[in-house]
């Protein structure tokens, strides 16, 4: 048998060599870590937010707008929500601070004041899903994104005008306006009523001076104090001024004038004009702030609808 060359087996020694480095060795590898699945991070729930334009006169008016706010106020802090107002200097930053709330994506914007009534309606035309109310404003048809929220004023003026002229040692009473809108007009046309039924039930014969004076405005105090000179000049002694701050200019001059009363209106005399309560026989309250609470409130909790709200003497208005 021949023998195989020393050379070959030498060979075939490095070939298997070479081939046994060449087989891979598995690598130890780590076991994998568990992970949890991917989460969405929780959306926040928007804020309610709820915001008020004011007429001209300022958020401070000691009246209606004044009143309004404190409404919202209530609402804020009972319901956790973000309240905020826009005053408006004139008539001309009514649909700019409408449009300014509805930027900011407020979810109810109350308007403040008659004179607000075409802005508001163009506004809420314009932006169907957003919700209004309007103090002094009632819509025919209705819209119906806009709650109107009115008064019927003459009812307490009617008490205030009765007890007036129970009152007057003059025998004269008188009152005035701001600007002649129906929310102001009707406080006097109720107070008037109420002194001739007092006159009709007691044979007297009170007057009432100024049906037909109106200060043109709703800021000037010196057309309050002015008007109230005149008034006290042809012999009233008990003025009822349905005209905001300029009202102020009016309880000025009473307390110049012993022997004068002043009947507030909107809001309790002795509560926003303190220094006065002296003189104030009586106040003519419209409780704005518990209408424009209840509108937040409905608009907070889904039940909000368009219409009309009447306050009245009966249910509290």
């Amino acid at each position: 048998m021949r023998k195989t060359p020393l050379y070959l087996l030498m060979a075939l020694l490095v070939a298997v060599f070479l081939a046994a480095c060449a087989t891979p060795t598995p690598a130890a590898t780590e076991a994998p870590v568990a992970t949890e699945a991917p989460t969405e991070a929780p959306s926040e729930v928007p804020a309610f937010k709820a915001g008020q334009v004011t007429d001209t006169g300022g958020v401070d008016d000691k009246g209606f707008n004044a009143t309004a706010w404190a409404g919202l106020e209530m609402a804020g802090e009972d319901l956790g929500i973000e309240v905020t107002y826009l005053e408006s200097q004139q008539q001309t930053d009514y649909a700019v601070n409408i449009q300014e709330l509805i930027d900011q994506e407020y979810d109810i914007i109350i308007t403040v004041g008659f004179l607000l009534g075409e802005d508001t309606a163009a506004a809420a035309e314009a932006n169907p899903d957003q919700k209004f109310a309007i103090v002094d404003y009632a819509y025919d048809p209705v819209i119906p994104n806009v709650l109107g929220l009115t008064f019927q004023t003459d009812e307490a003026a009617f008490l205030a005008g009765y007890l007036a002229a129970g009152m007057t040692k003059t025998g004269i009473v008188g009152t005035f306006g701001g600007i002649e809108i129906p929310p102001v007009t009707i406080f006097m046309t109720g107070y008037e009523a109420g002194v001739n039924y007092y006159n009709a039930q007691n044979g007297t014969t009170v007057k009432v001076i100024g049906m037909d004076v109106f200060a043109g405005n709703f800021e000037s105090t010196d057309d309050g104090r002015r008007i109230a000179e005149d008034l006290i000049a042809e012999g009233a002694d008990i003025i009822m001024p349905v005209a905001g701050p300029v009202g102020i200019g009016t309880a000025q001059v009473i307390t110049e004038n012993p022997g004068t009363m002043l009947i507030w209106v909107d809001t309790d005399g002795c509560v926003s004009l303190p220094d006065f309560c002296s003189v104030t026989l009586t106040s003519v309250m419209k409780n704005m702030d518990v209408a424009v609470y209840d509108a937040v409130v409905a608009a907070h909790d889904g039940t909000f609808e368009g219409g009309f709200y009447s306050g009245t003497l009966e249910n509290g208005g």
